[in-house]
C-alpha cells in the first residue's frame, strides 16, 4: 500500500498548470473557431486565417484531451493529497464534485469538439461551444474562489499543494 502523499507530484503540478493555460487560450481565444463554425455549418467559404485559428484550437483542445488522459492516471498511480484538516465535510464533498466534473469536462468537451469539427456533429459543436464552455468558466471561476477562501480565510496553505510541493 503506498503513502498517501502530502503535495501533488511535480508532474501531476505541471500538468495542472499546462492544462490550465490551454484551456484558458481556447476560452479566451474561441472567436474565430465560433466564425468558422457558422461559415462551415452554413455552406460559405472559410478565410485562410478562420481555418487556421479553427485548427489552432482543435490541436490544442486534443492536447488538453490526452494530458487529462493522464493526469488521470497520474491520479491513480500517484494519489492526490488528503483534503485540509478542519475543511467542513459538506465542502469537502462539493470539493470531490467538482474535480470529478473538471475530469469529465477535460475528456467530453474535447470530444465533442471533435465531433463537432471533425465529424460534422451540429449538436456537438454547439453543446460544445455553449453549455460546456459555460461549465467550464463556472467550474474555473469556483475553483478559483474556492483556494482564495482556503488561502485567505481558512488559512489551510492549500495553494503550495499545486504549486511548490
Amino acid at each position: 500500500m503506498r503513502p498517501t502523499p502530502v503535495s501533488f507530484s511535480r508532474s501531476q503540478r505541471a500538468l495542472h498548470w499546462i492544462m490550465a493555460l490551454l484551456i484558458l487560450f481556447n476560452l479566451l481565444f474561441s472567436d474565430d473557431l465560433v466564425r468558422w463554425g457558422v461559415l462551415y455549418y452554413g455552406n460559405k467559404p472559410i478565410p485562410d486565417d478562420v481555418q487556421l485559428s479553427a485548427n489552432i484550437h482543435a490541436y490544442v483542445g486534443i492536447a488538453v484531451l490526452i494530458l487529462a488522459l493522464i493526469r488521470l492516471a497520474l491520479r491513480f498511480i500517484q494519489g492526490v493529497p488528503p483534503e485540509p484538516a478542519g475543511e467542513p465535510a459538506i465542502f469537502r464533498l462539493l470539493s470531490k464534485v467538482a474535480h470529478w466534473t473538471f475530469y469529465l469536462m477535460f475528456i467530453v468537451m474535447p470530444l465533442a469538439g471533435i465531433a463537432g469539427y471533425y465529424f460534422d456533429s451540429g449538436a456537438a459543436a454547439l453543446a460544445h461551444a455553449n453549455q460546456m464552455k459555460l461549465v467550464m468558466w463556472f467550474l474555473i471561476i469556483t475553483h478559483i474562489a474556492a483556494v482564495a477562501v482556503h488561502q485567505l480565510y481558512w488559512k489551510t496553505g492549500i495553494l503550495k499543494r499545486m504549486t511548490t510541493g
